[in-house]
């Protein structure tokens, strides 16, 4: 497993990922299981059909690499990182989202696991990568749909640039991230540098199925992907 790592930090060093800024990589690995999950075809979030249809998509704003490897271009100036601390709910006042996250890993087939069907208003975070508020890109990933209703992040494909999003944690502090972009991606055409790639800066990924549902394979054609960056934390009374 070290020597396989020690390949792929190289891999995304050569992606400009790390860059030489000193980062810790026990981070950039945990995040790097991630990405070879994705690669593998791991990561879908497949879900079962739905009684109802997802929401229509709003388009990323700036899909140009703005000198961040392809992602969207940073629109907040970096924050100062907060100490590590455990996800607990997650909210968007705008679109109507407010739920509790769960910590979730990887399978015994080194799948990332997301929250099961029978808790489908639950989100789950990636508890291996970066918390939110921390240093990187934390992820926390939710279902669209179920086969009788919607699910958790049903709505995320309608988030706006300039949302913003509250992540409430276990040290009684709330991190505020910013929308930055949405982007729909093609499962076929995922660039796991792109989407989870970062240099440092406090960001959230927020991730869901979207796309055209095709019966046959069960499965959805896309992902509905959110970067937002910190730009904000207030204490919980």
């Amino acid at each position: 497993m070290a020597s396989v790592t020690a390949s792929l930090i190289r891999g995304l060093r050569a992606l400009g990922g790390l860059r030489g800024r000193g980062r810790t990589l026990a981070g950039y690995a945990a995040a790097l299981i991630l990405l070879v999950a994705w690669v593998k075809g791991y990561v879908h979030l497949e879900g079962p059909d739905s009684a109802a249809s997802a929401p229509s998509a709003v388009t990323a704003a700036a899909n140009g690499d703005g000198g961040n490897g392809g992602r969207p271009a940073a629109v907040y100036a970096p924050h100062l990182p907060l100490p590590s601390a455990r996800p607990v709910r997650v909210g968007i006042p705008s679109v109507g989202i407010d739920a509790p996250v769960v910590v979730r890993g990887l399978t015994t087939d080194g799948a990332v696991e997301p929250p099961p069907y029978d808790t489908p208003d639950v989100a789950g975070w990636y508890g291996a990568g970066p918390a939110p508020g921390s240093e990187g890109a934390a992820v926390i990933v939710g279902h669209v749909d179920t086969t009788t209703r919607p699910a958790v992040f049903y709505a995320l494909s309608t988030v706006a640039p300039g949302a913003l999003v509250n992540v409430t944690r276990t040290d009684g502090t709330v991190a505020e991230f910013t929308v930055e972009a949405i982007q729909v991606i093609d499962k076929a055409g995922f660039r796991p540098d792109r989407v989870y790639g970062s240099d440092g800066r406090p960001e959230l990924r927020l991730i869901t199925c979207g796309g055209v549902f095709d019966r046959a394979k069960q499965a959805y054609s896309a992902n509905v992907v959110v970067y937002a960056a910190l730009t904000g934390s207030t204490t919980r009374s």
